[in-house]
């Protein structure tokens, strides 16, 4: 493995069926398992060609952008972004850096077992902090109290992480104002969804059902595997992946499969029938139909424009 500096991204060399993949290690001596950084300085440690690769993260990075507008690309959808945007990466994204503008912002790097001690033994207050950030959208775009409090939090954050306390104390400091603000951005979020007309409760059950089709994408395709799972009807699930997301939920069972049909067709060299039978496809053919129904273009045509 091959450290770049203070940051901690390992970019672990990949077999020639796997994605790069970059794992938060950060180097001695510093010991937290967060890290809070401008990225102007990363851009100082580390070289352009790391930072401009595409790869895929093992942690938790949210990034609000301060100064400037780039194009950050998840996933193979570019991002426009400005002052206020706030990105949301979770591991197994797959992601790459815009270098060719001039931009600045807070990157806030965490593994994910840095929220585990927060999780209540008590299941009536049980913070899940872990669903939460499932839930969120890949990009926010925050008013100026919102964006304020975010730059407010992430910069009380860094002093905190740079401080002459001890790493216990600094790493407890700084995972209770993490709680905080996802806590704040959720619940600003829901807000936001319940405005634009989806009930609480709506917003309650696709939640769930983006969390399970997370977990079950590879295996269950039909939307009534989701709704018997989560104790509905498909007709209601239906209408709440509408509300919320503005997709039905069997487009939004869909898009996941190919979503992660195109990370391994471009960053593997799998082929196509393999990753067929790893997407839970019985036959190579029913999955070229699918993904063609969707890409509008056979998973051959698709590696090819894009390697």
């Amino acid at each position: 493995m091959v450290k770049t500096g203070h940051l901690g991204l390992d970019a672990r060399k990949s077999l020639p069926d796997e994605i790069e993949r970059r794992a938060y290690r950060p180097p001695a001596p510093y010991k937290l398992d967060v890290e809070i950084i401008r990225m102007s300085d990363l851009r100082a440690r580390v070289t352009n060609d790391h930072l401009r690769s595409v790869h895929r993260i093992e942690f938790y990075m949210l990034i609000c952008v301060t100064h400037g507008e780039c194009a950050h690309t998840i996933d193979f959808q570019q991002i426009l972004c400005k002052q206020g945007s706030f990105l949301v990466l979770r591991p197994s994204h797959a992601e790459q850096f815009d270098l060719e503008h001039d931009w600045d912002g807070w990157l806030l790097l965490f593994r994910p077992e840095f929220l585990f001690p927060l999780q209540s033994t008590q299941k009536s207050d049980k913070l899940d902090l872990v669903s939460i950030l499932l839930s969120l959208p890949d990009h926010l775009a925050l008013q100026e109290l919102e964006y304020r409090m975010v730059t407010d939090a992430m910069s009380q954050m860094f002093d905190d992480s740079t401080n002459q306390a001890s790493p216990t104390e600094r790493t407890a400091l700084i995972r209770y104002q993490l709680c905080a603000l996802l806590l704040r951005i959720d619940i600003m979020h829901r807000q936001q969804l319940v405005q634009k007309h989806a009930s609480l409760m709506e917003v309650q059950r696709f939640n769930r059902f983006q969390q399970c089709v997370e977990q079950h994408f590879a295996k269950w395709h039909q939307v009534r595997e989701y709704a018997s799972t989560i104790g509905c009807s498909e007709k209601s699930l239906t209408r709440a992946t509408r509300e919320v997301a503005g997709i039905t939920a069997k487009t939004f069972i869909a898009a996941r499969i190919n979503l992660e049909a195109k990370r391994l067709l471009v960053h593997t060299a799998l082929p196509v029938a393999m990753i067929a039978d790893r997407l839970g496809f019985d036959e190579a053919t029913n999955f070229i139909k699918f993904f063609k129904l969707e890409a509008g273009c056979t998973p051959a045509e698709f590696r090819r424009r894009h390697r």
